[in-house]
C-alpha cells in the first residue's frame, strides 16, 4: 500500500512502541462512519477500506484507490439514526480505539444526508466540518471554558511585578552567601509557558548552580533520579561544603536545607510573606505572599546546571524530529540539562552507598517552555501573520478538566497533575506533527482525540516521561483502581459534551 511505503522509515514513539500502533500517516487521510449499517470508511493516502461491523468483530470489505483525496484532513464523523445511550458510546469509542488510529471523533450528528455517511463525497463532508466548526456546539461551549480561563492583564501584569520583585531580593541575597554566589534564574512553569489559567496565583522560578567537571550516575533502573559526585579536587570546588564522607558525592538533601535557610533570611524582614512549612521530597521553598486582591504562592526551587552531554537514558525519548525537526532536536541537546534535589520513596533507601534523600532528579524545565513557545516546524505558527493551532488550547483544557474533577474527588486523584497533561501533549504532537491536524477551527476533534490518547494511557498504566522513556509517570502512584477511576471520568465528560465545564460557565 503507497500509505505504508511513505511511513516504512518513521520511528515509532515510546507510547506507539508500548501500544503496537502503527506511526501516524505522514500525508492525512478521511474517516468516516455510519452508525446505522455500521459502514466504516478509511481513507489513507489514496487507499480506502470499506468495512461492514455489524456485530463487535470487523471484517475488511473492499480495498480500492477510486476515492483518492491526497492532502484532505483527517475527520471521523460519527452519525447515530437516533439518540444512544451513554453504554453504547463507551462500546463504540472501545471499539475503534483499539482497532484503529482514530484521527477524530464527533458524538452528534454533523448532517442529515445520509449519502454523504456512505461515502458518495468525502471531501464536501470534510469542507463542510471545517466551514461548520463555528456552528458545532461542543467546540463554541469549549471557546466559551478557554474564554472564562483567560487571566486578566492588570492582575497578570500586579502579579508578576510583585513575584519578580521578591525573587530579586532572594537573589541579592544569594549572590552574598559562600555557597549560592554563582547561581542565575530561570524561569519556568505554566505562567512562564503562558499555559497558566484563570489565575496568576501560582509561580515556579529556578535558582541553578552552574557545574562542571561533575561525574552524573543513574540511580536506579527508571533513569529519572541521579548521584552527583565531584571529579576533581573538591577543596577548589563551589559546592565543596556539601560533599559527603565519601569526598567526592554531593548531598542533595544538605544543599537544599541549606538553600532553604537562605531563602528564609532573605524573606525574613517581609511581613506579607509567609515561608510554608517544608515537604518530604519537594525540591522548592514554597513562598506564599499576601496580596491585596490575591494570595500568590512562589516555589523557588534549587537546580544544578549540568553543562555536559545529556544522559543516555534521553537517547530513545524526545522524539520531535519529525514535529519540530532535527535541526532543533540537535540546538536543544547543546542545551545543560538540569538536576533538582527530589527523591522517591522515603528517602531512607540505599544504594551503591548513596542514600536517595541525597539524589536528584533529572529536569528538562527549560527546554519545555522553548517548545511551547516554539511549538510548530513552521516557526511562524500563533505568531503575528500567522496561522494559529490548537495545541495550548488543548493542553489549557486538559489541566482546567484535571483540577475540576481533582476538585470534585481530592482524595482519589490526588496524584494526578499538570505535568501529566504536559507530557501528554508533547507525545501527541509528535504522532501528529503536522499543523493541519492542529488547526484552530479543529479545537473540539483534536482535544478529545488528546484526551483519547490519555485515557489509553490511563488503562495501559504507561505514560512515559517525554524525554526519557523508561521512566514511567503512571508507574506505582497512582495505582490501577485510581487510573482507571480517572479514566472513567474522562470517558463520561467526553460521551455528555463535558457537564463539568458547562457548570461553570
Amino acid at each position: 500500500m503507497p500509505g505504508k511505503k511513505a511511513n516504512q522509515g518513521r520511528a515509532k514513539s515510546p507510547i506507539q512502541r508500548r501500544r503496537g500502533m502503527a506511526s501516524t500517516p505522514g500525508a492525512p487521510g478521511a474517516y468516516i462512519l455510519q452508525t446505522e449499517g455500521l459502514l466504516f470508511l478509511e481513507e489513507e493516502k489514496g487507499c480506502s477500506k470499506k468495512v461492514s461491523r455489524d456485530s463487535p468483530r470487523c471484517s475488511e470489505a473492499m480495498s480500492d484507490k477510486k476515492n483518492e483525496i491526497p492532502g484532505k484532513p483527517n475527520v471521523l464523523i460519527v452519525v447515530p439514526s437516533t439518540p444512544q445511550p451513554e453504554s453504547w458510546w463507551h462500546a463504540l469509542f472501545s471499539f475503534l480505539g483499539n482497532s484503529y488510529r482514530v484521527k477524530n471523533v464527533f458524538r452528534d450528528a454533523i448532517e442529515d444526508n445520509a449519502s454523504q455517511a456512505r461515502g458518495e463525497s468525502i471531501v464536501k463532508k470534510s469542507e463542510t466540518v471545517q466551514r461548520n466548526s463555528m456552528a458545532d456546539p461542543m467546540y463554541n461551549m469549549l471557546l466559551s471554558t478557554l474564554e472564562k480561563l483567560k487571566i486578566k492583564k492588570k492582575l497578570r501584569s500586579d502579579s508578576t511585578a510583585r513575584v519578580n520583585e521578591l525573587v530579586e531580593t532572594v537573589m541579592k541575597h544569594m549572590k552574598e552567601t559562600d555557597s549560592f554566589w554563582k547561581v542565575k534564574r530561570r524561569r519556568t512553569g505554566s505562567h512562564y509557558e503562558n499555559v497558566k489559567i484563570s489565575q496568576p496565583d501560582e509561580f515556579d522560578v529556578m535558582l541553578v548552580v552552574p557545574v562542571q567537571s561533575v561525574d552524573v550516575r543513574s540511580y536506579g533502573p527508571e533513569g529519572a533520579y541521579y548521584t552527583v559526585a565531584l571529579k576533581n579536587n573538591p577543596r577548589r570546588h563551589l559546592l565543596e561544603s556539601f560533599v559527603q564522607e565519601d569526598g567526592k558525592t554531593i548531598s542533595a538533601n544538605e544543599m537544599l536545607l541549606k538553600f532553604r535557610t537562605e531563602v528564609k533570611k532573605a524573606v525574613r524582614h517581609m511581613e506579607d510573606v509567609e515561608v510554608e512549612r517544608k515537604k518530604r521530597a519537594c525540591p522548592a521553598v514554597t513562598l506564599w505572599i499576601q496580596g491585596s486582591d490575591l494570595r500568590i504562592g512562589l516555589d523557588i526551587v534549587l537546580g544544578l546546571e549540568v553543562h555536559s552531554s545529556w544522559p543516555s537514558t534521553t537517547q530513545d525519548g524526545f522524539m520531535i524530529d519529525n514535529w519540530l525537526g532535527p535541526k532543533a532536536k540537535k540546538n536543544f541537546k547543546f542545551e545543560p540539562f538540569l538536576l533538582v534535589p527530589k527523591y522517591e520513596g522515603k528517602g531512607n533507601e540505599e544504594m551503591d552507598g548513596v542514600c536517595a534523600k541525597d539524589t536528584w532528579r533529572i529536569s528538562f524545565s527549560h527546554v519545555e517552555k522553548e517548545i511551547l513557545k516554539n511549538h510548530s516546524s513552521t516557526k511562524t505558527c500563533c505568531k503575528t501573520g500567522g496561522a494559529h493551532c490548537c495545541r495550548k488550547q488543548c493542553l489549557k483544557l486538559l489541566k482546567y478538566l484535571l483540577v475540576q474533577l481533582r476538585e470534585k474527588h481530592p482524595k482519589e486523584l490526588s496524584k494526578f497533575c499538570s505535568y501529566h497533561a504536559k507530557s501528554m501533549l508533547f507525545h501527541a504532537c509528535c504522532q501528529r506533527p503536522s499543523d493541519s491536524e492542529w488547526v484552530g477551527e479543529r479545537l473540539s476533534e483534536c482535544f478529545q482525540l488528546l484526551l483519547q490518547d490519555f485515557v489509553g494511557c490511563l488503562r495501559d498504566g504507561h505514560l512515559p516521561n517525554f524525554f526519557i522513556p523508561t521512566h514511567n509517570l503512571l508507574g506505582s502512584k497512582p495505582d490501577k483502581r485510581t487510573r482507571g477511576f480517572l479514566a472513567d471520568l474522562i470517558e463520561h465528560e467526553i460521551n455528555n459534551m463535558f457537564p463539568i465545564f458547562q457548570e461553570s460557565l
